[in-house]
């Protein structure tokens, strides 16, 4: 297999050319490994040499053969060492399979390597001290978004064809918009949040993945998401595979378009066109799009994000050994210090704003069948834009600072919706431009059917980025 060939290929197709015999799995793994090479070598994506051999997993699987990379984001793989993107984090290796991962393996999914975040995954950029910067395959001095930037750079450079992610308040989300990608955060218990207790924030963070296409989407979340297991899972079961639901008619649906962000923060007019022209497609498709958001106080959507960072402090207090403080970026010191004088009574606080978040987001699902919104503010922004190890901050202001770089992603967070981006749009800068869609709790089903029209009628699958594994 040719390095062009398997970069071409997302994860549905390199599956069925391994079930045909046309290629082998060691074959595949092999490209692989090279062009995951090659694209760390230009955008540092990777926190760790290429895991010798791969990860354990089942060769017979759905997605058997098919090559695979982790993010950082704590103790996720048995045996892997992981830092959270932290100095002061060394030597730690996890003992256990996170839920996911045991999935991600009886899935037959390779995994090869360990991708950066941020430090503690709290920044819509992937710029930590201990790694630097990683580097958009669209152009250089951008970021790739966060927390799943490290992720996002490696599927959008066609080094793998998806990649593990999480999302906390647009940490799939993102990245997905600023590299051009299919990101999809799923709803709250859709997806194995543990095994271990406080890791998921209170229900706002999620984890799954990033992908090219509508239909890995599809079959990914059929791999790791259904069906429930026991009361573990919240998420109603689907009626049937998701990977069916792609060729299953939406019907014509009430679809609701904002591009105001709900904090009176400024949208770039290329990103507010972008989603303003997907209400135009879908409209064209024969849905009702309507001028229309839901009611949101941006001011709890702040304090309800504090439980993620109470949640974030609190494992890293508890962890075996506390980590250095001078070792620690600024707003993780910050983080650190506020988990620890936190009380009963501000937790409290927390989730009652949490509450008033979801209550007008749930009410807003009874009108409508559909939200549509840009993804980000603005377009990926230059390195050093979110300066996380900056002075000055709280804990609240920096939530507030990536908040107007990113406004629309961590309401779902907090309502537990399904939310997903779509690579839709480009600036005359030749960069992405992700576009949001949003459905009621339970209803990926309908976000994958949409999404699918959207994929068919402005398809993407022929933009490549500068860098990209064929032609790099």
């Amino acid at each position: 297999m040719e390095l062009y060939e398997y970069a071409s290929l997302d994860a549905v197709g390199l599956r069925a050319l391994i079930r045909a015999r046309e290629v082998s799995a060691a074959e595949v793994e092999s490209v692989a490994r090279r062009a995951l090479a090659a694209a760390d070598a230009d955008l540092g994506a990777l926190t760790l040499p290429l895991f010798e051999p791969a990860l354990d997993h089942e060769p017979e699987g759905p997605f058997g053969g098919v090559p695979f990379v982790i993010k950082d984001s704590g103790p996720f793989a048995r045996g892997v060492p992981f830092t959270l993107g932290s100095r002061s984090i060394r030597g730690a290796v996890a003992q256990a399979d996170h839920d996911l991962m045991a999935r991600f393996r009886a899935a037959g999914l390779v995994a090869l390597g360990q991708t950066t975040a941020p430090e503690l995954g709290l920044s819509f950029s992937t710029e930590p001290v201990r790694y630097g910067p990683t580097r958009n395959p669209w152009a250089p001095d951008r970021g790739v978004g966060g927390s799943s930037g490290g992720a996002a750079a490696l599927v959008a450079a066609g080094a793998v064809p998806f990649a593990h992610g999480n999302d906390g308040a647009g940490s799939l989300r993102v990245p997905a918009a600023c590299c051009g990608l299919v990101g999809l955060k799923p709803s709250r218990g859709r997806t194995p949040s543990g095994p271990l207790a406080g890791e998921a924030a209170f229900g706002q963070t999620v984890e799954f993945g990033l992908t090219r296409t509508v239909r890995d989407t599809a079959h990914l979340l059929d791999a790791v998401a259904a069906p429930p297991v026991g009361d573990k899972y919240t998420a109603p079961p689907p009626l049937r595979p998701y990977a069916e639901e792609l060729r299953a008619d939406p019907g014509r649906l009430r679809v609701a378009l904002t591009t105001r962000a709900w904090s009176g923060v400024p949208v770039d007019p290329q990103v507010a066109a972008a989603a303003e022209t997907a209400g135009q497609v879908l409209e064209w498709i024969g849905h009702v799009v309507t001028p229309a958001g839901p009611a949101v106080d941006p001011d709890a959507v702040v304090e309800a994000l504090m439980l993620s960072v109470y949640a974030t402090g609190a494992a890293m207090l508890r962890a075996p050994r506390r980590p250095d403080p001078s070792l620690l970026e600024a707003v993780s010191r910050v983080v650190l210090g506020e988990t620890e004088a936190a009380s009963a009574l501000d937790v409290m606080a927390a989730v009652d704003a949490q509450h008033r978040v979801t209550r007008p987001v749930g009410d807003f699902f009874t009108r409508y069948d559909l939200l549509v919104t840009p993804t980000l503010g603005q377009l990926p922004a230059p390195h050093g834009t979110l300066d996380y190890d900056g002075p000055g901050h709280t804990a609240r202001s920096w939530l507030r600072r990536i908040l107007e770089y990113g406004p629309f992603t961590a309401v779902f967070n907090v309502s537990g919706h399904p939310a997903m981006s779509l690579p839709l749009g480009q600036s005359r800068e030749g960069l992405p431009v992700g576009v949001q869609l949003v459905a009621a709790h339970g209803r990926e089903d309908l976000l994958l059917r949409v999404a699918a029209q959207l994929e068919q009628a402005a398809p993407w699958e022929d933009r490549r980025p500068p860098f990209f594994c064929e032609v790099g």
